[in-house]
Formats: C-alpha cells, sequence, structure tokens
C-alpha cells in the first residue's frame, strides 16, 4: 500500500531547518536561470521591436549591419523614386537616407565612456517610422547642430538631456527633443539632421542606408529581386522588422547560450545539494522507516514516497525562484549591438522560460532524490530498528 502524502509534508515541516536550505539551492538556481534568460529575451524584443512591417531598408550588398553599409545618392533616389515606394499627402516618396556613426559619451555618474550610435536623418524618418514620437522639447531643425535622443540613450548618458549639449567632431550640439519609439533600440541612439552631420563626419557622398515605406508590403520580394538584379547599385532589401530581429539574433544567442550554461552548472550544484539533503533525511528517519516496513509498507512504497517529497522540495523550491525573480522585469540593462555601440533594453521574463526553469527544478529534485529515495527502500528492518 501507498504512504500517505500527508506523512511527506509532516516530515518537510518537522525538519523546516534542512527544508530552507534545500529550497534555497533549488531557487538560487532557478532565478538566475530567469534573470539570464530575461536579458536574453530583453534584448532580443528590444530589437525585434524595431521598424515596422510595412517598410523596407536597403543596405550594401553583403553588409552585416548599416555600419559596414554604403550606397550612393544617385542609388538611393532611383529606388526612392520607384512606384512601388508610398507617397505621403505632398506627394513625396516616403524615403528615409540615412548615415550612421558611432560615439563615444560618458555614462551617468561615471567617467567611463562607451559607445553610441549616431543616426542622420531627414524629416522624411519620422514619417517612415511612425512609432517614432517626440515626447519632449521637439525634434531638430534642418540645417542646425541640434538632436534628439531616443529616450534610454538620454536615461544612460550625460548631457544628453533636453537642453544639454554634447561634442561630436569638436563642434557643439544642443539637445532639443526627447523621442520614444515603443522600446524598440532606436531609443538607444541620438537622431540629428543629416545634412548637418554628414559634412562634420565626411560623409557627404552618400548614405549606409535607405529605409522605404511600401505601398504594398507583399511587392518586397519582387523589389528585392529587381534590385539584386541591377549591377550598377550591388544592394540589398530586406523587411526592417526582419533585418533588424536578425541583427539581435547573434547576441541573443550568446546571452541564452550563458544562461544555459550557467544554469547547467549550478544545476549540478543545486542536484548534489538536494542529493545530501535527501540523505540526510532518510538518515534521521531511519526508525520511521523501519517501522513503516514492519508494519506492511513495501520498499516501491518509500521509494515512491522518497521521490515524491524531494520532487514536491524542488516544485516549491523553484516556484519561489520564479517568484523571487519576477521583479527583474522592472530593470534595464544594455549590450553591445552589431554597430560596436549599445542597446539599452528592458528585462523580459518569458511565460516558456518561467516554465523550463520550474521543470528543470523538478527535474533535479528527482534526480537528487533518486538515490537517497533507493537507499530508504533497500534499507533491511532489522538494520533499521536496531539503529532505533
Amino acid at each position: 500500500m501507498a504512504l500517505p502524502i500527508s506523512y511527506n509534508v509532516r516530515n518537510i515541516i518537522v525538519r523546516w531547518k534542512v527544508t530552507l536550505l534545500a529550497l534555497a539551492g533549488i531557487a538560487l538556481v532557478v532565478g538566475v536561470l530567469i534573470a539570464l534568460t530575461a536579458m536574453a529575451n530583453g534584448f532580443s524584443k528590444a530589437l525585434a521591436a524595431t521598424g515596422s512591417a510595412d517598410n523596407a531598408i536597403v543596405t550594401q550588398r553583403g553588409s552585416a549591419s548599416e555600419l559596414s553599409s554604403g550606397l550612393s545618392r544617385d542609388n538611393a533616389s532611383m529606388i526612392a523614386v520607384d512606384s512601388r515606394v508610398k507617397r505621403d499627402a505632398q506627394g513625396r516618396p516616403m524615403a528615409s537616407p540615412e548615415m550612421i556613426i558611432v560615439a563615444s559619451l560618458p555614462k551617468r555618474g561615471e567617467t567611463t565612456e562607451v559607445n553610441v550610435t549616431v543616426r542622420g536623418v531627414t524629416q522624411m524618418a519620422f514619417s517612415v517610422r511612425q512609432n517614432v514620437k517626440i515626447t519632449e522639447g521637439r525634434n531638430f531643425t534642418p540645417g542646425l547642430y541640434e538632436l534628439v535622443v531616443g529616450k534610454k540613450a538620454g536615461e544612460r548618458y550625460q548631457g544628453l538631456e533636453v537642453g544639454g549639449s554634447i561634442k561630436l567632431q569638436r563642434k557643439s550640439w544642443q539637445v532639443v527633443g526627447i523621442f520614444t519609439s515603443e522600446g524598440s533600440g532606436f531609443e538607444s541612439e541620438i537622431w540629428g539632421d543629416y545634412d548637418a552631420l554628414a559634412p562634420v563626419f565626411n560623409r557627404a557622398g552618400g548614405y549606409q542606408s535607405l529605409t522605404i515605406r511600401l505601398a504594398d508590403p507583399s511587392t518586397l520580394e519582387a523589389f528585392n529581386t529587381e534590385v539584386k538584379a541591377n549591377p550598377n547599385m550591388q544592394l540589398q532589401m530586406a523587411s526592417e522588422l526582419q533585418y533588424y530581429a536578425g541583427q539581435a539574433g547573434q547576441t541573443a544567442n550568446v546571452l541564452t547560450g550563458l544562461a544555459l550554461f550557467v544554469g547547467v552548472i549550478m544545476g549540478i550544484g543545486a542536484v548534489f545539494g538536494a542529493m545530501n539533503t535527501m540523505y540526510a533525511l532518510v538518515s534521521a528517519r531511519t526508525r520511521e522507516i523501519g517501522t513503516l516496513r514492519a508494519l506492511g509498507f513495501s520498499r516501491s512504497s518509500i521509494l515512491s514516497s522518497f521521490m515524491i517529497e524531494s520532487a514536491f522540495l524542488a516544485l516549491v523550491g523553484g516556484l519561489l525562484g520564479s517568484v523571487l525573480a519576477l521583479p527583474i522585469n522592472t530593470l534595464s540593462g544594455a549590450t553591445g549591438g552589431v554597430n560596436f555601440s549599445q542597446v539599452a533594453f528592458d528585462f523580459r521574463v518569458s511565460p516558456t522560460w518561467l516554465a523550463v526553469a520550474v521543470g528543470g527544478a523538478v527535474l533535479m529534485g528527482l534526480v537528487g532524490g533518486f538515490l537517497p529515495a533507493w537507499r530508504a527502500a533497500r534499507t533491511p528492518i532489522t538494520a533499521a530498528l536496531r539503529d532505533a
């Protein structure tokens, strides 16, 4: 016959000190795993949210990022006037030619300088990317040394508040506005007028990318085929959403791999911790085990009872670690992007990884509890009663 679950619950309560040690070890493993995967998930979502499904981005064929791309003014103009490019109310092509450079700025409260992306755009960029909204101050005036900065960049770097100023190429640039873009990677950037930035950085001859709003997004594939087939262009076109999501891939994979590696290493430690805990419980309950065997409980019942107890402890530890890790959703961080600059992002706890972490905790409990449970089930009745 099977042992009642109430027996295991009472033993857990009576031996609460050992129980807490086991719970703490498993909760720590689960908490660290969730924190690291939340970092990877947040970074992926920040870049995956960058752009619009109606937009396409044109870059140099074979380039790994906008920073390593280049296209001429003539090629950009030829693509912009194509009939598949949407027009605004004034009949102008909704095409945003852009330049990308990387500047070094000190973080707030620190002297260490880190890279930040500076994007030279025209006023059309704010029509093409409709999720970009000026939320504080105003937009820059074309032709002037004025900048607008993403919300996350404004929070992280010195001088990037409205009214502040920074030095770029020995020139003073005034920050006149803050913008948001629904949490996308653009919020980690600084934007200024292309015609003001390009001569300062000797980039007046062309652009790094061209973003267009398509009249019909379904024409993208055929449009890209034509662009790639033109020997005078050496360009490629991709969905803006897919392009920036792909930029996140390598870094996100590294972060996820790190999370799994750390989780496995800590998980092995937690398994041994659970094993030691269960061995201690078995040693302390030798008399009980002998009594249960004398009362007619089978070895399989005792084995199942201890396995259930170990799995239950691991489940509680996993749930505890998940609850303790949830506040990480209020945190933000930054990591290097493909343009050698930092991308700020919010930590995002994934329900999928929560389930994986709790399931992994239960597995750790089962693995760590098996040998002690087997020892308990194999304890001879006479030996157990003699120890009593």
